[in-house]
């Protein structure tokens, strides 16, 4: 039987890009609320998430993220362009992207689905809604999903 992350001895590392560092923050507090087995990192960035999982300067020692939260909306490379670089990069493909925005247009959804994200989150409202989002990713990726083996950890 496969364990999930939520049964094993490490916490579940969770690599969040984005840009607005109030939402940051929210999520941040959201995680330590109610996912204390989660280790949360935060690049501001679609370069800096890409530098951070080649883990080219200055991230040579950066943890291989089991879920990435990615915002679309940010300077120099976008979400759409970090998940475009993690498909087509075979030792990234199989990498959990969990698209995490205010953009509800069903064409950025659609888009973003048929370029290979694995969830389509709106950002809650209120910090009550981070914390339950916070506990519904949690609960399900880390302790019901059984993700990609971590090979390049």
């Amino acid at each position: 039987m496969t364990q999930s992350l939520h049964d094993q001895a490490r916490k579940a590392v969770v690599l969040m890009v984005e840009d607005n560092l109030d939402h940051a923050f929210l999520v941040r507090a959201a995680f330590e609320e109610s996912a204390p087995h989660v280790e949360l990192h935060h690049v501001v960035s679609g370069d800096h998430c890409m530098a951070w999982l080649r883990r080219e300067q200055p991230y040579q020692a950066a943890s291989r993220p089991d879920l990435i939260l990615l915002d679309l909306h940010m300077p120099r490379m976008n979400g759409y362009e970090v998940i475009q670089e993690i498909r087509k990069d075979e030792t990234l493909a199989a990498l959990v992207v969990v698209v995490l925005t205010t953009s509800t247009e069903p064409a950025d959804v659609d888009l973003l689905y048929r370029l290979g994200c694995n969830s389509y989150l709106a950002k809650p409202y209120s910090f009550q809604g981070f914390i339950e989002m916070a506990k519904a990713l949690s609960s399900y990726w880390f302790q019901w999903a059984v993700l990609p083996t971590n090979t390049q950890a």
